[in-house]
């Protein structure tokens, strides 16, 4: 028999600390319980035990505790963010029939130890699962450590054999206790022996075996003086901390295998857990079904159920032609509706697989409402056939998108779980799923609709994102075409330059090595060539950018490794990275993503424009590649300083307004005021300072970052922001006004109405309330300018249309669109895409757009 045993404070502390916040709308914590079913799920899935237990510690003192004061003394209590999360996690466990097992005056270390001991004694297979390396000391031939953990919200763990632990520690299992004994555990608050570390540890233990034997032989074992010394002063300490290290393995917890039998599923029970936890994600995963909702009828005992029944039905056009509104739902692939399913409210689903394009044009441009899963997809589609998706009223995906930005998938399924949709019947053995969902649109829609308006957010959904998804697809079909030949010479020409760097590399370094290997750098930097270490990671030496940067003056070689680092990464990421993605007609279409980011800007992936290199010159370089059309231009528009004119309208900073309205440069008008001279005595440096606190600022920059910017020291740097929020008291105000409200509210909201939720304020931990301060204050900024941009590209759009132009939107990258246009609609384009950009908002302070006419991007920008 198979049985697995999970370590679950142990585990869901891995996943509380290995995943961000994540809340319910009335601000309950869950990522601890999201992170702790992804692993134990994921475990139980891949391992297949005959047995699953959930063992817990309790709050009440140890054997341990009683036996030393100061064990675990170190340690902070429980996050409340945490601890209220605790309960549920026993309250779904439970409803899955599982059992837990917890016993006061135990760890749940000792539970784990009691049932590898019975497992080996009985000849079953026990398998640990846990984030605390303190269990490896149980594992045997019988019993197998699985250390879980969560990384970036994925469950991953290794399992850990006699074997393994042979290779990785050089000892067996149950020497693990021996070293601890010497080398203590700070973790745990175990003293071990002062001035033994790790490495003296294991050494000893090699090569004498066991605590004891080490001090039955004090006087004969090869050591050092000063080593034998603590081991001798230390005695006490050492076994002491042998016995607080050691896994008690006779708890008297009753019969390991009567205790871990499952019990039956309360499915109704564990949905309602999960709804009220808003993790719909998990119902799935998890199998769990809603309950069926009953209904009695007076006079009856047997109840009936009022879920909706449809029948499916072959596409009519003739039946649905007068239809006022229709629910729809597709499948897309490749840009082509595989299969379509119309609902018009007459409990039909009206449904086509592989519909003819006269079938999809004409469903598409019905004078009637459509209400549509996700529109983008489809508007792609019939504009491949030369059509246009017409009369959309609602877009599930958009608006769960505005209603829950934190959530990272907007399916119809897990909006259906979260709005509590009554699952419909479908007279069909196996409904497709465009079926389904379809079924679910009508009431799903209803409800979301409803909190649109609840929320204020109508004209956001209705009039941005709506219409924006039709200018996204039109961009994603149209793409932007680029010189190939161009771009593969600079790929040889970069090569070059790489392997120039690697010789000379080479020499400095004396050896040649993996320049690419973080670990070897590592080596030779501070090892071979003995710079200063600044940190160290699991893995060995740090050697991040900011480290290298710090050691630049120490040695040529570092720097020759930064510029190594740059010039590799420019010819994979980007000029390889886009010549694998450019289509045969060498034109590159990336796909926008209206639904990622949590501020509202569009994000590209496959390849991602957002992230083209601009700000060295090799990199900037990379835009020249980037080419209009044979007869056509590139006409580049771009805000200028679009959240700083945000800022002052946003924070009605009169000194900020007043700035920009007189037309002087903001950095040297600010430059002024903090250091208090005429502008025409403001140096460039002076500017220089003075923008890097303007763009700062709103991010809640501090001194320590602001001075390593500038390369001040901290008190000057504290001296400019201080100035620099005297001078704009608006804008401290603003600040501190802002943060106030989403502490109370628990959001802070753009010009036009889009939330960010910011579960981070009520952290008590004061880093993570610090990011959520930050959040707090520039959300609002990035988010507007978020929603200026988008409403630029619909008046963009359809500027365009209205004016007969044979001109394209291509791309949008931060506060900057890219539209394509015949050379002799280029001046008149240049002006349309000037007045619809400027025009998008009316705020204090108006938009400013930057344009240029070129032949390619870099031209053009």
């Amino acid at each position: 028999m198979k049985i697995l045993v999970f370590d679950s404070n142990s585990i869901v502390n891995r996943a509380f600390y290995g995943i961000k916040l994540l809340t319910t709308k009335d601000g309950q914590f869950t990522n601890a319980i999201y992170g702790f079913f992804n692993i134990s799920l994921r475990l139980i899935q891949d391992l297949k035990p005959d047995r699953v237990v959930f063992t817990f510690d309790l709050r009440a003192p140890t054997f341990r505790h009683k036996m030393y004061d100061g064990y675990k003394a170190q340690r902070k209590g429980m996050p409340e963010e945490l601890a209220a999360q605790m309960p549920y996690v026993k309250e779904i466990i439970t409803s899955l029939g599982y059992p837990i097992v917890e016993l006061a005056g135990y760890e749940a270390d000792d539970i784990l130890g009691t049932f590898a001991k019975c497992g080996e004694k009985d000849g079953n297979q026990i398998l640990l699962a846990t984030g605390d390396k303190d269990s490896l000391q149980l594992v045997s031939q019988e019993v197998t450590v699985i250390l879980a953990t969560t990384k970036a919200g994925g469950a991953q763990y290794i399992p850990m054999t006699p074997e393994s632990i042979m290779e990785k520690y050089g000892v067996v299992p149950s020497q693990l206790i021996e070293t601890k004994a010497l080398m203590g555990d700070t973790s745990d608050n175990i003293p071990g022996v002062r001035g033994i570390g790790e490495k003296t540890a294991f050494a000893l233990i090699k090569k004498y075996n066991t605590l004891a034997e080490i001090y039955e032989k004090i006087e004969e074992i090869e050591v050092t003086p000063g080593v034998r010394k603590k081991l001798i002063e230390g005695k006490e300490d050492a076994f002491l901390s042998r016995t607080l290290g050691e896994i008690y393995t006779e708890v008297p917890c009753g019969d390991y295998l009567e205790i871990s039998q499952r019990k039956e599923i309360d499915n109704d029970a564990l949905y309602s857990t999960l709804s009220k936890l808003e993790l719909h994600t998990m119902i799935i995963k998890m199998g769990v079904t809603k309950p069926s909702t009953q209904v009695e009828e007076i006079g009856q005992d047997t109840p009936t159920s009022d879920r909706k029944t449809y029948r499916v039905a072959p596409l009519d056009l003739a039946k649905i032609s007068t239809a006022t509104k229709m629910y729809l739902s597709t499948t897309v692939e490749n840009n082509i509706v595989t299969a379509l399913v119309v609902n018009i409210g007459d409990n039909v689903l009206y449904h086509c697989e592989n519909p003819d394009q006269d079938t999809v044009k004409a469903i598409c441009t019905h004078p009637s409402e459509k209400w549509i899963d996700d529109c983008k997809p489809l508007h792609k589609a019939v504009m491949a056939m030369g059509g246009t998706l017409e009369h959309v009223q609602f877009d599930c995906r958009l608006a769960g998108y505005l209603l829950s930005p934190n959530s990272t998938e907007y399916t119809i399924e897990r909006l259906s779980g979260e709005y509590d949709v009554t699952i419909p019947m479908i007279a069909q053995a196996e409904p497709l799923d465009c079926m389904n969902q379809c079924a679910l649109l009508p009431e799903l829609c209803e409800k979301m609709s409803q909190d649109i308006e609840k929320n204020d957010q109508h004209v956001l959904l209705h009039e941005i994102e709506i219409p924006l998804a039709q200018v996204l697809a039109s961009m994603e079909l149209i793409g932007f075409k680029i010189d190939l030949d161009a771009l593969r010479d600079f790929g040889v020409e970069i090569g070059a330059i790489v392997k120039s760097l690697e010789q000379e590399i080479y020499v400095l370094a004396d050896k040649e090595f993996n320049i690419n290997s973080p670990k070897q750098v590592g080596v030779v930097l501070f090892e071979d060539l003995e710079l200063p270490v600044r940190k160290k990671t699991k893995s060995g030496y740090s050697t991040d950018v900011d480290v290298l940067e710090s050691l630049v003056t120490y040695h040529p070689i570092v720097t020759k490794i930064l510029e190594h680092r740059k010039y590799s990464k420019l010819k994979s990421t980007y000029i390889e990275g886009l010549d694998k993605v450019t289509g045969e007609d060498s034109v590159i279409r990336t796909s926008f993503n209206q639904t990622e980011t949590r501020t509202g800007r569009i994000s590209s992936t496959e390849p991602n424009m957002q992230n083209i290199p601009i700000r060295t010159e090799p990199g900037s370089r990379m835009r020249g590649f980037f080419v209009a059309r044979e007869g056509k231009l590139l006409i580049d528009a771009d805000y200028s300083q679009i959240e700083l004119r945000v800022l002052a309208s946003i924070a009605k900073d009169e000194n900020m307004i007043d700035a920009f309205l007189s037309g002087e440069d903001i950095h040297t008008n600010t430059a002024a005021q903090v250091f208090d001279l005429p502008p025409l005595f403001i140096t460039p440096l002076m500017r220089s300072r003075a923008k890097a606190v303007n763009f700062g600022i709103v991010y809640g920059i501090s001194a320590f970052s602001l001075s390593k910017d500038i390369g001040v020291t901290v008190p000057e740097a504290d001296k400019y922001i201080k100035d620099y929020l005297k001078t704009y008291d608006g804008v401290k105000n603003y600040m501190d006004t802002v943060v106030a409200d989403a502490k109370e509210c628990g959001y802070v909201t753009t010009e036009l109405g889009r939330r960010r939720y910011i579960p981070e304020l009520k952290s008590s931990n004061f880093n993570l309330r610090g990011f959520g301060q930050r959040v707090a204050m520039n959300m609002p900024i990035q988010g507007t300018a978020a929603d200026i941009i988008k409403i630029a590209m619909v008046k963009v759009y359809e500027r365009l249309k209205e004016e007969n132009l044979e001109a394209q939107l291509i791309l949008q990258v931060h506060d900057e669109l890219i539209v394509e246009a015949p050379a002799h609609e280029a001046e008149q384009v240049k002006q349309l895409v000037k007045e619809a950009m400027e025009d998008a908002i009316k705020m204090a302070v108006p938009m400013q757009v930057e344009i240029k006419i070129g032949k390619d991007w870099g031209e053009a920008h």
